[in-house]
């Protein structure tokens, strides 16, 4: 690939795709927790 010299654009992409990915990531864990927590409660009960 070329290189441009807009390294710093790049980066503030990069670094905003990386925030939202980290940001899915972290509430699809609690989201995937909580429904285990609760196909636990309801199998136990």
């Amino acid at each position: 690939m070329a290189e441009t010299g807009d390294n710093s654009t790049e980066f503030q992409a990069h670094e905003r795709t990386w925030r939202g990915f980290t940001a899915m990531m972290t509430w699809g864990t609690v989201a995937v927790a909580l429904i285990a927590a609760l196909v636990v409660f309801l199998i136990a009960s």
